[in-house]
């Protein structure tokens, strides 16, 4: 059995920030989702059941969360904090994939949500 590739991943994170051009979006806040996928080679965990031997997505939602609690004006700078933290804390994360969404933003268009979708390699 080879092992081609592997991940850990938060699926549809739920929370509520306060990032938006705007003045009022900043004070206001709104719903977001979050979707973060972290690239890394699982093998050592597999063999040892030990969660030392991983990376902990009860960790990485709290650096999501953290990431989101520091209000911008734009969401690819959040985006960008939020994948920076995640290297930071888990060196042998070799990429990230991460979608940020703004639910209902106040763009005068009637759509589910709007926001960023970014992958970075751990260079």
């Amino acid at each position: 059995m080879t092992l081609q590739s592997s991940t850990i991943f938060i699926d549809q994170l739920h929370l509520y920030a306060f990032h938006g051009v705007m003045e009022q979006e900043r004070r206001v806040g709104a719903e977001y989702t979050v979707y973060a996928r972290v690239h890394y080679n699982i093998k050592e965990a597999l063999n040892s059941d030990d969660v030392a031997n991983t990376l902990n997505y009860a960790e990485l939602c709290a650096i999501v969360k953290e990431q989101m609690a520091q209000p911008s004006k734009l969401l690819e700078h959040v985006a960008g904090r939020i994948c920076k933290a995640i290297f930071d804390r888990f060196p042998q994360a070799t990429a990230v994939d991460l979608k940020l969404t703004k639910l209902n933003p106040p763009m005068g268009a009637d759509c589910s949500g709007a926001g960023v979708e970014v992958h970075f390699n751990n260079d």
